[in-house]
């Protein structure tokens, strides 16, 4: 049997992740409305789809933050190979790849104005990189009922020997 996961190694984990959604609210509260005012003379054409995609981008992340912390709630129960924390595993694959498709507008909508095209092509870069941590999660997430499916049959070998012996 494999060594539990230290519980300060959560702790830390959860630390971080009361960090990052700390972060996220001053982002929504603070950061995009002084986005929006500096967009003043911007068409709302324009302004509403880039303020509304980085919105969109952060809530992203914080479903992903709520999901983590989910799992992590698993791992201190001893319950994280279980069928329990595949809704998590499953959103948080729909939450990345929401954040990639978000990039991808934001990169279109840049692409059209003023941003240089090397600020366009890192957008095109992140929204890369999102698609592969989506797809990254996706092959956790079978690994995982993998993991699942032995458990539930060596439990059944396990009752089956006991009922022999």
């Amino acid at each position: 049997m494999p060594a539990p996961v230290p519980r300060p190694l959560v702790i830390i984990l959860r630390a971080m992740l009361v960090l990052a959604a700390t972060g996220s609210l001053v982002v929504l509260a603070v950061i995009l409305p002084l986005l929006w005012i500096d967009l003043g003379g911007v068409t709302v054409a324009y302004s509403i789809p880039l303020v509304g995609a980085l919105g969109l981008g952060v809530l992203c992340l914080q479903v992903v933050g709520v999901c983590l912390w989910h799992l992590l709630t698993l791992v201190l129960r001893g319950r994280i190979f279980s069928r329990a924390a595949f809704r998590s595993v499953d959103v948080i694959t729909g939450a990345v790849a929401t954040g990639g498709l978000l990039l991808v507008l934001l990169g279109v909508m840049l692409s059209g104005g003023t941003a240089a095209p090397g600020i366009v092509l890192l957008i095109g870069g992140a929204a890369l990189l999102a698609f592969a941590a989506a797809l990254t999660v996706n092959v956790a997430r079978r690994l995982l009922a993998q993991a699942v499916d032995r458990d539930a049959q060596a439990r059944r070998l396990e009752d089956e020997l006991s009922d022999v012996i």
